[in-house]
């Protein structure tokens, strides 16, 4: 049985830093990933395993000695810590991001997406990227009231905030907690603006405020989808929305004015890159005016997952898609330099890059690109900082 060390409890990310795995130091994974976890215990799960974080003395899987205790193990179950931060806006300086700043009301992510790149931020925390990461959560119920603060500090400069580009704002928990919605309205009331990406049909129960700031300017929200396969995306991404729902709450949010874009990520080589004009003329047709893609990210412990995952669900497939990913990678499984990090390079990726070029011009998609305003902006009167004493 897999625990983590005691040393590890009190580890932590500095409050919600731009935690970028490809500025991490790589590490060495096997090519044959260890053996995954019983079906039983983690059912409704995308990863298959929880091997130890990076940092970890130790490294502890779990093996049957032949005493059948290990059948006698709880399922996994989700449970929510709360979290008091001291800062929520999180900073970044990468030169092939669009924005420098943004937002992360959790920690850890319950969609269990099977190649989320944000799994090895567990790691910071003593967790595994693997099954913990979907299953061990943590909310910041302060996360409003910091918003509030720092948005009042003297000097600053409002930019687009994005939500949604680490961890999920709309996973399942948030019908719970509802952190998201009350950034909303910190955000509202100061009339900055933020760009959401998302999984989840959640996100049209906000369509109340979001359609009041699409109004003045300060809002687009863009929805992942992966694969129109509802099997796939079973397997895959089993507690995020259906790929119908998705389409679903384009058209929601279409409808009720708010800009609204489809992001077809990750693209997945020979198993969901066939898809790609299907899932761009779906999202046209839902109501979306604007696309991207993103070429499937490996980074760090998210190898083996998603590896173990192909094994498991699509053996025959295993060599192909690996094979492909890495020619667009350098012959890795991964390659994190700034540029090539989301698309790739090689024949196979210009080939990607055209046909999500042709199919975008041809559906109208990116015609014009929705820009979003700061002036606007109200500093809040009552963030609690600290006053002047001259």
């Amino acid at each position: 049985m897999r625990h983590a060390p005691s040393s590890t409890a009190a580890r932590h990310l500095p409050e919600d830093p731009a935690f970028d795995p490809d500025t991490c130091i790589d590490f060495e994974v096997a090519d044959t990933p260890p053996p995954a976890i019983h079906a039983d215990r983690r059912r409704g799960r995308g990863a298959g395993l929880n091997m130890s974080g990076r940092f970890e003395r130790q490294s502890r899987e779990i093996f049957d000695d032949g005493w059948e205790s290990i059948e006698d193990l709880p399922p996994f179950r989700t449970e929510v810590q709360e979290e008091r931060a001291r800062t929520i806006i999180t900073r970044n300086e990468s030169p092939d991001i669009s924005f420098d700043r943004s937002i992360n009301p959790y920690r850890g992510c319950e969609h269990g997406c099977v190649y989320c790149f944000a799994r090895p931020t567990h790691a910071y925390m003593g967790l595994s990227p693997g099954l913990d990461f979907e299953s061990r959560l943590f909310a910041k119920p302060n996360a409003a009231e910091l918003l509030e603060r720092e948005l009042s500090k003297p000097g600053y400069s409002p930019r687009t905030i994005a939500i949604g580009t680490n961890t999920d704002p709309y996973q399942p928990i948030e019908r719970q907690w509802k952190i998201m919605r009350e950034i909303l309205e910190v955000l509202d009331r100061c009339n900055h603006p933020l760009g959401i990406v998302t999984k989840s049909a959640l996100v049209t129960r906000d369509i109340d405020i979001l359609s009041k700031m699409a109004e003045r300017g300060l809002v687009k929200v863009a929805l992942s989808v992966t694969t129109l396969d509802r099997k796939l995306a079973r397997t895959m991404e089993p507690r995020a929305s259906t790929p119908e729902k998705r389409l679903s709450a384009i058209r929601a949010l279409s409808d009720a004015g708010i800009p609204t874009s489809v992001m077809v990520a990750p693209v997945v080589p020979a198993l969901t890159d066939s898809e790609m004009e299907a899932i761009l003329t779906a999202a046209h047709d839902a109501g979306a005016s604007e696309a991207g893609y993103i070429l499937l990210r490996l980074p760090l412990e998210v190898s083996p997952l998603f590896r173990d995952w192909l094994l498991r669900n699509r053996p025959d497939r295993y060599q192909h898609v690996m094979n492909i990913l890495r020619s667009m990678r350098g012959g890795k499984d991964y390659d994190a330099e700034w540029g090539k990090r989301f698309r790739g390079q090689g024949p196979y990726a210009q080939h990607l890059g055209r046909r999500f070029t042709l199919a975008a011009r041809r559906l109208g998609l990116n015609r014009r690109r929705f820009k979003l305003s700061a002036d606007a902006f109200i500093a809040p009167q009552k963030g609690g900082v600290q006053l002047a004493l001259f």
